[in-house]
Parts: structure tokens; sequence; C-alpha cells
């Protein structure tokens, strides 16, 4: 073959190799728009850098594929202002939970909402983390299983860390989101429900007591009856108010058996 052919031809494979490679291990995805439905139906995993949290069950995250993030090999970073970050963050919902509901819109806060909040942030903020992207919600976010950053120092390609919504459940602040398409990853759902009810009931045979929002009692308002609520006062139709019973004794505590 003529030698300026095969250079050529080694060129455009050289190009197209690079151009695949870049695609799939090195471009960022800067936003929800950016997230495509194969991604989704892939149930794709992603790493990147939560860089705000504004409600209790969801971030800002900064995609950081591929290699360059860290030492020793630092050679791209994360915007810290909010200008650099305008339109560049993925807006997750984490997977599979309810949080206390704060104030929006009118609607008043709901009690634990800044507590739960400060727990989120204290687990997530500025931190890395896994997401695995599984669908978009109504409001345009996507909602993730999250996995915190594995607590050895080896690749998280070998070992996963612990699920971000099984921690909030068993620290009482969440409650396991049980509407249409809820997703639990593989955990599966009795795995949040016994967080959660870790979370809820104390134990005659332990020092453990009911957690984070739960710590009061069990008859407050949760997250999914506080939307159905005003959902209905909104379109007009009387507002449902939670009709759980507190399990609490006169004294003021209540022991589970098992």
């Amino acid at each position: 073959l003529d030698p300026t052919l095969l250079a050529f031809l080694a060129g455009s494979l050289t190009t197209v190799s690079s151009v695949l490679i870049y695609r799939r291990y090195f471009r960022r995805i800067q936003n929800s728009d950016w997230v495509t439905p194969p991604m989704l139906e892939k149930r794709k995993w992603i790493r990147g850098v939560v860089t705000s949290v504004g409600d209790a069950d969801n971030f800002r995250l900064y995609h950081t594929p591929a290699f360059g993030w860290g030492w020793p090999l630092k050679f791209r970073r994360v915007p810290q202002n909010a200008k650099e970050l305008k339109d560049m963050t993925i807006h997750i919902r984490i997977a599979g939970i309810d949080a206390p509901e704060a104030a929006h819109f009118g609607r008043e806060a709901q009690p634990y909402a800044a507590e739960s909040l400060e727990f989120l942030q204290s687990k997530v903020l500025h931190q890395t983390v896994y997401c695995q992207l599984l669908r978009r919600d109504q409001y345009g976010r996507t909602v993730a299983t999250v996995l915190l950053r594995p607590r050895l120092f080896l690749p998280a390609s070998l070992v996963s860390g612990p699920s971000l919504a099984l921690a909030m459940l068993k620290a009482g602040w969440a409650a396991t989101y049980e509407q249409a398409g809820a997703e639990y990853g593989k955990s599966g759902k009795a795995a949040f429900l016994m967080a959660e009810r870790q979370a809820k009931y104390s134990s005659f045979f332990s020092r453990d007591r009911r957690r984070g929002m739960w710590a009061s009692g069990l008859d407050g308002e949760t997250p999914a009856e506080y939307k159905r609520r005003h959902a209905a006062m909104e379109s007009g139709r009387p507002g449902q108010t939670s009709t759980r019973k507190s399990r609490s004794t006169a004294g003021g505590k209540w022991y589970s058996f098992w």
C-alpha cells in the first residue's frame, strides 16, 4: 500500500480511538440535561464531588471522570465558586428515602428538617461519592443510588463504600420512600425498612433509643404525609393528617422485643 495512505489510515484510526476513549472515560457529564436515556438504561455509575446540599435528600454533584482530580496526578480541579459551578453540576435525588421537608414556596418546614440537612452535609459536602444513575424525576433531578467513599484504601472498583441512604435511615434522619417509582438498589426494600426500624424502635435488650426524627415519638407526620397534605390543601381538598398513633407508653418509653 501507498505509505501516504497507510499514514492516513493510521492517523484516522488513532483519532477515532481517541474520541471514543475520551467520550467513554474522560468526558464530563456537565449537568442533568447531559444524562442521556442510554445512561439510565445501563444504570451507569459515575464518580463526583458534592458541591452543595440544598435539601436533606438531594445534592449537587460535580462529575469527576477518569483521573487527574487528585494527587499525585492532579491536573484538573473542581470549581469552588457559584459562578464557575453554574450549569456544571448534576442535581442528584437520593433513591429510596424521604427526608423531612424544609420550608419551600410558602410551606412550613417539618420538624427535624434542619437536623436532617446538617447530617447529610456532614456526610457528603465537598466529599467524593459514587452514584448509579437510575431515572429522572418530575422535577428534572437524576434519581441515583449513592455510595460513600470506601473506608479501606482500595479502589472503588474493587470495594463498594457504604450506602448513603441506609446511613440516613439508620441515623433516623429519613424514612423509606415507598411511592411509585421507588428504587432501592442491590440492598433491596427489606434492608431499607430494617434500617428505618432500627432507628424507630428501642430494644429491651440494649441501650439503643429512638434516633433522629423518631426520638420524640412515632406519631409525627412523615415526609410523604406532609406532601400529601399540602397537595390536598393546594388543590382545594381537605388536608390529610397522620392517623398513626405514638407507640409510647404513659411513661414516654416503648420497648420492642424484636
